[in-house]
């Protein structure tokens, strides 16, 4: 059995067998989240890794949305990779971290609220619209569209370097916490606890930064 099937089990957890997809995945993804909190530019290749081995868990599993959102995180880490490694003319960082203003942050939570509804819409559907690609029915299409496209703004923020992005990996972190677990892949569940504190943390080192930076002559 090939190590990218959810069936081909890494270990045996307290009775839960593990797969090598959500081991690998998992500890791949909770490595690359602890370099984006400390800003390390390894963060983006190794969030690669996971993004794929999870885009194959996620199909599996039928959490359908979820796998869609692997494949905005491959063209959204190449961007926030190229980003991050950009720097002006004087040598510093191009990228600073900001707080969005008031009506980016209303439409942020507008493009959530519209885009779950469309999401979950299709999605309750899409295994009768196509059911080559979706072959059973979609598990939580609604749950799983809200925190896939809260993901795309939260991810797309975080290239950008705001800092609005980690309230929203917040939110979606507790969502996950709840979805994973009932769902049977409880090792990311799991994941997702740890993932929780490393976004309070990111938040929290993050506006330190800020401060910081807003602190320095001539900003």
């Amino acid at each position: 059995m090939s190590i990218l099937s959810v069936r081909s089990v890494a270990l045996t957890v307290l009775g839960y067998p593990l797969s090598w997809l959500e081991l690998v995945g998992t500890l791949a993804y909770l490595w690359s989240v602890w370099l984006m909190a400390q800003r390390r530019m390894l963060t983006w290749p190794v969030g690669l890794v996971s993004v794929l081995l999870y885009l194959a868990l996620f199909w599996q599993i039928r959490l359908y949305s979820d796998a869609l959102e692997q494949v905005y995180y491959l063209g959204a880490s190449v961007y926030g990779w190229y980003r991050w490694t950009r720097r002006t003319a004087t040598g510093q960082d191009e990228l600073v971290i900001q707080v969005s203003p008031p009506s980016t942050l209303a439409l942020q939570i507008a493009l959530v609220a519209i885009g779950t509804m469309a999401l979950g819409h299709w999605m309750e559907r899409a295994h009768l619209i196509l059911p080559l690609a979706f072959p059973e029915p979609a598990a939580y299409p609604y749950i799983d569209a809200g925190t896939t496209v809260a993901s795309f703004v939260a991810m797309g923020l975080l290239t950008l370097k705001r800092l609005e992005s980690w309230l929203w990996w917040i939110g979606i972190d507790v969502l996950g916490i709840w979805l994973y677990w009932v769902k049977d892949v409880r090792f990311v569940a799991l994941l997702y606890v740890f993932l929780l504190g490393l976004a309070i943390r990111g938040l929290i080192e993050w506006q330190a930064e800020r401060v910081s930076v807003a602190a320095l002559p001539g900003r």
